[in-house]
């Protein structure tokens, strides 16, 4: 079994927000990520989706992407992101998805010896315009990625290999320490990936270390729509 992620998709089955009006560089793009996933992805293997999967507002609306994704090979395990608006209630999300699909919420879930944990997380500190209402969602999401990893920590056994989703970069640009980055370390984590940047100014640095975690950017136009794997 491989392990492999890309986040950011952004489909738009039934909506009318093509991609291409933020540049060229998002013509034919689902073309461009099936490709990819058909040549590296086989049914054993898990993708991780993390976040902003769909430009969907209603849950009814994403008949056509959850069929678009449901349909590549491989477990597919998403993540709510900033613009997943279709993403109601967990429960709603695990109802409505077919059995190679899986959401994690603030919580945990296996897949043989994976335990796969996160949260959608926040704009960090000392990032520009840091709000008092940042602040609180920054808090309060950290709380939330605290019940995943502890969720994660019950289930835990010898041997497994512990990935943790999340939307947003759980650093700022500077990737200085962050309450995320302290409770991945606090429990161990060794694997970490986090979409939502974009554009030709984002850091685009596919994968580097720090404190001993492997963090992997997966925003699809940043990684040129080419499925990233995690070496666990």
């Amino acid at each position: 079994m491989k392990v492999f992620a890309i986040s950011d998709l952004h489909l738009a089955g039934m909506s009318d927000k093509p991609m291409n009006v933020f540049g060229s560089i998002w013509d034919n793009y689902e073309d461009k990520i099936k490709k990819s996933w058909d040549e590296l992805v086989t049914e054993d293997d898990v993708v991780l989706l993390a976040g902003d999967l769909s430009w969907a507002m209603r849950i009814e609306d994403m008949v056509e992407d959850i069929a678009y994704t449901s349909a590549m090979k491989g477990k597919k395990v998403l993540l709510k992101g900033n613009h997943d608006y279709w993403w109601q209630t967990i429960t709603k999300v695990r109802n409505m998805l077919p059995n190679n699909l899986y959401a994690v919420q603030n919580d945990c879930i296996r897949i043989g010896k994976l335990l796969i944990c996160g949260s959608r997380g926040w704009t960090c500190p000392n990032s520009v315009d840091f709000s008092a209402e940042d602040k609180k969602l920054y808090l309060r999401e950290s709380e939330r990625l605290t019940l995943s990893l502890t969720e994660m920590e019950k289930m835990r056994e010898e041997g497994d290999i512990v990935i943790g989703m999340m939307h947003y970069p759980p650093f700022n640009v500077k990737r200085e320490n962050s309450n995320f980055t302290e409770i991945f370390e606090k429990f161990g984590v060794k694997h970490v990936v986090y979409g939502h940047l974009h554009g030709k100014d984002s850091l685009t640095t596919k994968k580097f270390v720090k404190n001993d975690i492997n963090y992997y950017l997966t925003s699809c136009d940043l990684v040129g729509f080419q499925l990233q794997e995690i070496e666990i």
